[in-house]
Order: structure tokens, then sequence, then C-alpha cells
């Protein structure tokens, strides 16, 4: 059996949702990526409480109009028909407010005022909002991947070493960084790095999980994987 037969999007796309275990998995996905669709939403210049209705408005007409039937299984990613189906559901949002206050009383944010919830310090901020949801996305994927990691670590009982080592997971600890922590952890200072080295990797992995759950086929796997090094080139990096 291929690893992608079972992942959440394929399970949709095969059954092009009208199983109970298909839907399941596809609000499973909805609920996991609604950062980077409010992300999107508030870029495109709504106000927080407008882009919250939104985007509820957005996944419910996105679940119940069985949007995902309409994908092409062989261009299998998840995050590309998100995006597209956001910006049409979008785009009939706008025709209908026209229609109905041509413009008027409609709330509007800067993009300038926008929490991107950038976690990497990276200073190559998001333009644009397609450059918004990107971020977002891949942002997601790492708290997902931190969430699936965390979970592992703590059903070994290594909680406190998870907390101690947690910030060195996307940056790699200085050698000051492992003086310190080997004084404070009473680790030697080859014992620490190893515990670094395969807490980053276990990292790597569950990214490569949660990406999966995306993905139909190793083709559209490997663009994801594309895309998160594009995206956050750090966090994928050896070592």
């Amino acid at each position: 059996m291929s690893r992608f037969e079972t992942t959440h999007w394929s399970v949709v796309l095969r059954s092009r949702g009208e199983q109970a275990d298909a839907r399941a998995a596809l609000e499973s996905l909805c609920r996991t990526y609604r950062p980077p669709v409010l992300a999107y939403i508030r870029a495109r210049g709504h106000a927080p409480d407008v882009a919250e209705d939104l985007a509820q408005g957005f996944f419910v007409s996105f679940i119940e109009r069985a949007v995902h039937a309409q994908a092409d299984p062989a261009r299998g990613r998840f995050r590309s028909l998100l995006l597209t189906a956001l910006k049409h559901f979008l785009g009939d949002e706008v025709d209908r407010e026209r229609a109905l206050k041509r413009g008027g009383a409609v709330q509007h944010a800067p993009l300038d005022a926008i929490d991107t919830h950038d976690q990497l310090d990276d200073a190559r901020q998001p333009t644009t909002p397609e450059q918004v949801f990107e971020r977002s996305w891949a942002e997601t994927v790492l708290r997902a991947a931190l969430h699936r990691l965390q979970a592992e670590i703590a059903k070994a009982g290594k909680t406190d070493l998870f907390d101690a080592l947690s910030e060195f997971l996307i940056e790699r600890p200085s050698e000051d960084d492992y003086a310190r922590l080997a004084e404070t952890l009473q680790m030697k200072r080859g014992t620490l790095a190893v515990a670094v080295h395969r807490l980053r990797a276990r990292l790597q992995a569950c990214v490569r999980e949660e990406l999966a759950e995306t993905a139909a086929d190793a083709a559209s796997f490997d663009q994801e994987i594309d895309h998160m090094h594009k995206t956050l080139p750090h966090l994928l990096a050896p070592g």
C-alpha cells in the first residue's frame, strides 16, 4: 500500500467526500488550516471581526458544497485547492456586497496592521495576500508538527528535556548555548548535542508527516516539501 493511500487528503479525494470518514478527514484539515485562510482574508483588507465571519462562511461553503469533489486527483495538493476556492469565495462575496451596499459599510484594515504570527523572526516578510497565506500555511504546518512532537515526548516521559531544548528546534544552539545548557541539565556537551540533533531530526520528520496528510501522491508531497523549504528555509536544514 502506498504511504499516501490513507492520508486525510487522499481519503477525501478517493471518496469525493461522500463517506463519513472522508468528511471527517476534510473537517480535520479545515480546522487545522483555518489560520492561513484567516490570514489571507485579513491581508485582503478585512477587519478582524469581518475576517472571522468570512472564514467561517468559507469553510461551511467549502464543505457543504463539496468543492473538493471538483479537484483533479492528479494535482493532489490541498493547499492549492484551498487557496483557489478561497479566492473564488471572496470574489463572490465582493460581488454580493457591491450589490447590497455598493461598497459602503465594509470594514477594512491596513495590511501593515496584520499579525502574521511570525515564529521564526525571518526578515523576509510577506507583502501580498498570497504570500501571507503561504507563510501562514507553513507556520501552521510547523505548529502542528511541534504539537505532534511534544505529544510523543510527553508519552516518553521526557517533557523536561523537551522544554529545555525546544528553543533550539528551529535555530541551532551556539557553543555558548551548549555550555549553558550542559551545566543547567548536568549533561556532557556531546550527549546534549546528540539530544538536540535527534529532536531536530524528529521535528523535521513530524513536519513531513503533517505535509503528507495534505498530499495525495509522492509528486504532490515533494512539491509541499519544496514549498516548506522556500517558505521557512531554516526549518528543514540538516543538523
